[in-house]
């Protein structure tokens, strides 16, 4: 009868075990931007990726943003809040410049752009700002309903620049996983990339 409840006892643990260790993982969420996927789309040599770990446990994500060939100067980086072929609301800022500079609730916490290369910054719920379209419902400090759009598809990184582009010059919808098939969701960088 012991080893009977042993058992049973090992048999509830071990899958609980099992969850917490999956669920204490990183995620791993990245992107790759194109000028194709801008709305409307843009023609542009400037190719970027986003890659980034989310710590469940810590409840924060780390990134690294890196781009090049912008056609403009670049202005800001942000994360915003929508489906693949639609525009939405800001609700983390990736970097900023001292033409456009970050808001005020988060531009103590917001790295600065370089024109090009890459960009490094740490994301808790201190980072997060309200969607501007109220209908969005993310509010300040929301990041667990930031990274629920995020694996649910619906939300993408852009990298804005000026004159020409100002609403964002290359863009990519932000996926959940741990490889990143350059071939899928639209291929190539735009012009040029034909070698």
């Amino acid at each position: 009868m012991k080893t009977l409840r042993v058992v049973l006892a090992l048999l509830i643990v071990i899958p609980t075990v099992a969850g917490a260790a999956k669920h204490d993982r990183p995620e791993r969420i990245h992107a790759r931007l194109t000028g194709y996927e801008e709305v409307p789309s843009v023609s542009t040599v400037a190719k970027g990726r986003f890659d980034a770990t989310v710590d469940s446990v810590e409840q924060a994500i780390d990134y690294e943003l890196s781009f090049s060939g912008l056609q403009g100067t670049v202005q800001q980086s942000h994360i915003h809040f929508a489906q693949k072929g639609v525009n939405g609301s800001v609700v983390i800022w990736l970097c900023q410049t001292t033409t456009t500079p970050a808001p005020a609730a988060v531009a103590a916490l917001t790295p600065f752009c370089p024109q090009s290369g890459s960009v490094t910054g740490h994301i808790t719920t201190a980072n997060v700002l309200a969607a501007g379209t109220a209908s969005q419902s993310i509010t300040a400090g929301e990041l667990a309903e930031v990274l629920a759009a995020i694996r649910a598809g619906v939300a993408y990184a852009n990298v804005h620049s000026t004159p020409l582009t100002p609403g964002g010059e290359i863009r990519g919808q932000l996926r959940v996983g741990d490889d990143d098939d350059d071939h899928d969701r639209g291929g190539g960088n735009n012009k040029h990339d034909h070698d």
